[in-house]
């Protein structure tokens, strides 16, 4: 099964040779390129639309969402269990997700706003208001970082969620857009690329991309026919590995990201 997953990476990798958002344009040299391995493959709820995932206390925190059917869960990482769910009124559609203490923090879409819960109680215990879409959340240790379906990335105050300072995120001269999905992991960004099967890891000091991590070929051709798009990354510190999944995914997969071979030019 590893090798099987290895190979299809390996093959992948010649994806990013069409370059970045659409352009013809090769990722510059200055990008590292990163294939994967899978350690295992997990249960996952395929009703999940998930749009923020985070692991803490061996415990994986995932918001969902779509109109009528978005939640906050707390899911059971190896067998995919959800030990703990509680859905949002109707007319919110959720996204991102941030764990600062023992707070969560889950975006919205399109409704401006940010809900604040107890960790352990999913009570709702704040709210926060911002102009704009939420798309992914993460937490750095001193701020949240946002984005919005652009290739902006806005470092926002975890206390009053006022904007502190914005990045825009480059692979060289190219604008890399719809930064979905967050992890923040050792000084790295990673961020899940809207409708493409790539990872990007960003330098958030500069908002150059430093990375691209090709994760094509994770699904089986029946499960991608009924699911939707990549979306969802947590880090487990204790393998170093990655956990990750999509939008109405049947299952979570946990990676090993391997540097890969530039494809000839």
């Amino acid at each position: 099964m590893k090798r099987r997953f290895l190979l299809q990476a390996i093959l992948a990798t010649a994806i990013l040779s069409l370059g970045l958002q659409g352009t013809a344009q090769a990722p510059p040299d200055s990008v590292s390129l990163y294939t994967f391995r899978a350690l295992s493959i997990r249960p996952h709820d395929p009703e999940a639309f998930t749009q923020g995932l985070l692991l803490d206390g061996g415990k994986l925190y995932e918001s969902t969402g779509l109109e009528g059917r978005s939640s906050l869960r707390r899911v059971d990482p190896l067998t995919g269990v959800v030990e703990k769910k509680i859905d949002l009124p109707a007319d919110i559609f959720a996204e991102g997700l941030a764990l600062v203490g023992d707070k969560l923090i889950q975006l919205t879409w399109k409704n401006g706003k940010a809900f604040v819960y107890n960790k352990e109680t999913f009570e709702k215990i704040g709210e926060f208001a911002y102009e704009g879409e939420g798309w992914g959340l993460a937490y750095d240790g001193k701020s949240l970082l946002m984005t919005d379906g652009s290739n902006k990335v806005t470092f926002r105050n975890p206390e009053t969620f006022a904007i502190e300072r914005v990045i825009e995120v480059k692979a060289g001269d190219t604008p890399v857009t719809a930064l979905n999905e967050l992890e923040y992991v050792d000084g790295v960004l990673y961020a899940n690329i809207w409708q493409r099967d790539l990872v990007a890891g960003i330098d958030p000091n500069s908002g150059e991309v430093i990375s691209l991590i090709a994760l094509n070929g994770l699904l089986s051709p029946e499960d991608k026919a009924k699911a939707d798009v990549l979306n969802g990354i947590a880090f487990d510190p204790e393998t170093r590995s990655f956990l990750v999944t999509g939008k109405l995914w049947p299952k979570l997969f946990e990676l090993e990201f391997v540097l890969g071979k530039r494809p000839p030019q």
